[in-house]
């Protein structure tokens, strides 16, 4: 059977660091000063020291400069699901160029790309951006095109799922996934302090990969998705009048490191060198090493992730993978996984060639 391999990486983030600003606005719209208590210790325990969007939290000039964060946030009067569909149908594709641009595919590369994959769970519009990435890169009218969409955090881990079917069905297929959030156009005006700490962590990014039957990069070796029992109700992501409305429970911390403990992951653990682990939030590595009982470095990729850029949607685990595979050794074996709605955490095996 053919092998497939991940076999490169670029990613991008918008121009605008939001944490700081984000966190002055969250906490002025806070009402309750003891919410706003609680608000600020956890701010100050997220690790999470930027975030990116393409809206500009301050006037000025700038690639993303139309799109005015105090003009779209106006309290009182939040943007409607098609104010933001319009910024989406804006921006996603202008993110999308920069992290396919730093893919730097070669003539024959591009020539030899037969199928495009998106992931996306923040904006929808047709034609979509697997057209704008066909008429990018120029690639030929007969490219098969799949959109892998309102998955959540998990999709880059099912759109790799999908690329190794493709490559070991046709060892001559090009696979070329994006994965694409702007979750900072869903930001919600609340006085529920759940949601507005679940705002806390999410950030606009991208990824580019490219996958093959090139021995090249990571060697996609298994796939396997766990879904925790009666947790169905803990994440959720549904489209309302004012944008799509998400619900992160605090709950889903413990819920995933009593699964990861109890799960077919513990008796493998010893043999994985490489974890891959998506940062939805501190508290969620946390609770996979505890889960896994794991040493305190090796969610360092997940953790330095988180720092810089916050949680990306389906983007996320694309940029731990990259930086775990700047530094990785031949021979090395790894285990890539993210969470989402279910509650389910979707794992990837993988080695280093």
């Amino acid at each position: 059977m053919t092998m497939a391999y991940l076999n490169r990486i670029a990613t991008a983030v918008p121009e605008y660091d939001v944490h700081d600003a984000f966190v002055e606005f969250a906490e002025k719209m806070l009402a309750n000063p003891r919410l706003r208590a609680i608000f600020r210790r956890v701010v100050g325990r997220a690790n999470i020291a930027h975030r990116y969007s393409f809206l500009n939290p301050m006037t000025g000039s700038g690639q993303f400069s139309s799109h005015d964060a105090t003009e779209f946030y106006r309290p009182g009067n939040f943007p409607s699901t098609a104010r933001r569909m319009e910024l989406f149908e804006k921006s996603a594709p202008m993110l999308m160029r920069m992290a396919v641009d730093r893919l730097a595919l070669s003539e024959k590369e591009r020539s030899g790309i037969t199928h495009v994959l998106v992931t996306c769970c923040t904006g929808l519009y047709a034609p979509g951006l697997d057209f704008e990435i066909v008429d990018h890169l120029g690639l030929s009218a007969d490219v098969e095109r799949t959109v892998i969409g309102f998955m959540g955090c998990y999709a880059a881990i099912n759109a790799l799922k999908l690329a190794r079917h493709i490559v070991r069905s046709d060892p001559k297929a090009g696979v070329l996934m994006v994965n694409l959030e702007l979750c900072t156009l869903h930001f919600q005006e609340t006085q529920d302090l759940e949601q507005v700490l679940s705002f806390l962590v999410f950030a606009d990014g991208a990824a580019a990969s490219l996958i093959t039957a090139r021995e090249q990069g990571f060697a996609l070796d298994s796939f396997k998705a766990v879904m925790v029992p009666e947790t169905s109700g803990l994440i959720t992501w549904k489209i309302r009048d004012l944008g799509f409305d998400m619900l992160l429970s605090g709950q889903v911390p413990g819920e995933l490191g009593r699964a990861l403990h109890t799960g077919g992951l513990m008796s493998e653990r010893d043999s994985i060198d490489l974890w891959a682990v998506h940062p939805g939030g501190r508290s969620i590595l946390d609770a996979v090493e505890k889960g896994l009982e794991l040493p305190a470095d090796a969610l360092a990729a997940s953790r330095e992730v988180l720092s810089r850029f916050g949680n990306m949607s389906s983007a996320t685990v694309m940029f731990v993978l990259q930086w775990i595979m700047q530094q990785a050794r031949p021979g090395q074996r790894g285990c890539a996984m993210s969470f989402g709605p279910g509650l389910t955490a979707e794992t990837m095996r993988f080695h280093v060639v």
